[in-house]
């Protein structure tokens, strides 16, 4: 089977290898991939940003169907359209393990990045990660699960956001608008902003119902804070994870607010950390998923509360992985979803 692959740290060399389909082990499942979603943590990989393990395959957004049951699996059957969790092996005895925070376990091991993941036809993960996809639930819009997870971890787990609440989010990409439909389904007033380069992503966010504005208009701060009588945003969001875009979020959030790092800067900024005490802030931040995010993260997408369709720039198949990383790096598009071949 074809799958893409990073191919050796120090190189940003990804390729297109043929490689024999996974077997399903004890305990073990295989997933015919339907779609995998591009994630940034992907274009990270790549760049050796982010650690990895080559040779491995990417991809870790995915949907599919049951395609073999591994020795001892119950409760499922071929055919099945299912989305895994992405931790292949955490240890099950460390403090985090034991408390229900796996994505904090020291030994943890994730597809697309240390071990094989979803992008090609087939991907093989234990039956223990899997979740079952309702009928309702398409699955293009399936693909999007594991991010979701993501914000319903940041957004409704690490911290929580009451109706009624004024929130702003700092970066229009596909985490930030989907977490702007998370605080919206909680009850919030949304703002989305991003930047000069964001047009495109704005227009989407403008689309789903958001007010939107620009970092650029130089009467913003002004503009928001008469939103709020003065007072300053309840809750802000950082999902750019870019130095300017924390500093204004600090600006922006009024005393006693809270500030909800999502976005990941890659690197060490200069941050006023007075404010957090000037102000008092509640500031809490995210690190992927908890397995108590999934079925909320379903339940959203299944309800219709979080809309994906618009977020979908553009489905492609496995061969034209490189046009579509390139548009991603040009902020050309939002999600795109890979097809297997």
């Amino acid at each position: 089977m074809l799958a893409l692959r990073k191919l050796e740290l120090g190189t940003p060399l990804l390729a297109l290898e043929d490689i024999p389909p996974p077997q399903a082990g004890p305990a073990e499942v295989l997933i015919e991939v339907a779609y995998a979603g591009i994630c940034g943590t992907d274009l990270h990989i790549q760049l050796d940003e982010l650690p990895s393990e080559p040779p491995v395959t990417l991809g870790h957004e995915i949907a599919g169907r049951i395609a073999a049951l591994g020795e001892g699996v119950e409760g499922w059957q071929i055919g099945e359209p299912a989305t895994s969790e992405t931790y292949f092996y955490t240890c099950q005895r460390c403090m985090y393990c034991r408390d229900g925070a796996p994505n904090l376990c020291p030994r943890r091991r994730s597809i697309g990045s240390r071990e094989n993941g979803g992008f090609a036809r087939f991907l093989r993960v234990p039956a223990r990660n899997l979740h079952r996809l309702p009928p309702q639930l398409s699955l293009q819009a399936a693909t999007f699960t594991e991010p979701l997870a993501c914000v319903v971890h940041a957004l409704l787990e690490q911290t929580s956001l009451a109706l009624g609440e004024y929130c702003i989010v700092s970066g229009p990409g596909p985490i930030g608008l989907l977490c702007a439909q998370v605080a919206r389904a909680s009850g919030c007033k949304v703002t989305v902003l991003g930047t000069a380069a964001d047009v495109k992503r704005l227009a989407v966010a403008g689309a789903l119902g958001f007010a939107t504005h620009s970092v650029d208009e130089p009467s913003l701060e002004e503009t928001l804070l008469q939103q709020t009588a003065g007072r300053g945003a309840d809750a802000v969001i950082e999902c750019a994870g870019a130095e300017a875009s924390a500093a204004l979020a600090l600006k922006l959030v009024r005393p006693r607010g809270k500030y909800i790092q999502v976005g990941l800067f890659g690197r060490s900024i200069a941050w006023n950390a007075d404010l957090a005490c000037l102000k008092e802030l509640h500031i809490t931040g995210s690190n992927a998923t908890v397995p108590s995010a999934w079925p909320k993260a379903i339940a959203l997408l299944a309800s219709g509360a979080v809309q994906t369709e618009p977020l979908v720039s553009e489905v492609v198949p496995l061969s034209e992985w490189e046009r579509a990383f390139a548009r991603l790096r040009q902020k050309d598009a939002l999600k795109i979803l890979l097809q297997p071949e």
